[in-house]
């Protein structure tokens, strides 16, 4: 009796030295720090950073916990390749258009370039779909004003910058400023719509989820209250396994086994 537990006891420590092996290797593979790999670690208060790759100085909250910073300006380099990309793509699906952004070098798993691929997506689906824009004019405003939303918009500031980005691509649909009425108003509300899509499925956050649900947030919006109807799929994501904080089957687009 005594080397039967003994057995299952050596069998269950081997199983769980294991799964700490595949666990740590999973979590190596799941790079964060452009620069060696490491997890990053936001601070609860800004702190003079060096950028490791322009050397420009800067406050900033995010680090690695190797101490690397990469500013938002070296973080999206080469995102400017977006505009020949919207600009040749046919397409009325803003998922589709952004799962091909998304695949390009210039995108990483998290990032504030996030916060203009979702306004791009829109604006190219909503041209092709029939809207009335000036869309190489769009993408270069959607660039300008997404830049300017940081990476961690969503944890520091209380509104992620993917459902903010929906609020942009309205706003320059609808050629809304501070003094407008009715557009001020939509403008908006796209975003409340947004906002309240992405909080719904909780934290931590997840670039991609929370650009899918801005999105689909966005499609029925702009239905609703443009009349333009663009297209809309079945969203289910891909890169999961490259996402250390993935809620796995508690995100809408998990894969389904």
């Amino acid at each position: 009796m005594l080397l039967a537990v003994a057995f299952v006891t050596a069998c269950n420590r081997q199983e769980n030295r294991q799964n700490e092996e595949q666990q740590t290797t999973e979590t190596m593979q799941n790079e964060e720090c452009l620069i060696c790999g490491a997890p990053l670690e936001y601070l609860p208060q800004d702190t003079m950073m060096t950028c490791v790759l322009c050397h420009k100085k800067e406050m900033s909250k995010t680090q690695c916990v190797n101490g690397h910073y990469i500013c938002n300006e070296c973080h999206t380099a080469g995102m400017d390749s977006i505009m020949a990309v919207c600009l040749s793509d046919t397409s009325r699906n803003p998922i589709e258009i952004l799962e091909r952004l998304m695949s390009m070098s210039f995108c990483h798993m998290h990032g504030p370039e996030h916060h203009v691929l979702v306004g791009a997506s829109l604006l190219t689906a909503y041209h092709n779909a029939g809207g009335d824009i000036d869309l190489p004019k769009a993408l270069t405003e959607i660039m300008s004003r997404g830049k300017q939303v940081p990476g961690g918009a969503c944890g520091y500031w209380g509104a992620c910058g993917a459902s903010i980005s929906t609020g942009m691509f309205l706003s320059i649909v609808t050629r809304n400023t501070p003094l407008s009425g009715e557009s001020w108003n939509l403008t908006n509300k796209m975003t409340a719509t947004a906002l309240a899509q992405v909080a719904e499925h909780g934290g931590p956050r997840c670039c991609k989820r929370d650009s899918y649900l801005s999105i689909l947030a966005a499609i029925d919006f702009v239905k609703e209250n443009l009349g333009v109807e663009m297209e809309k799929t079945e969203v289910v994501c891909s890169r999961s396994q490259r996402n250390n904080q993935c809620l796995g089957e508690r995100c809408p687009f998990f894969p389904k086994k």
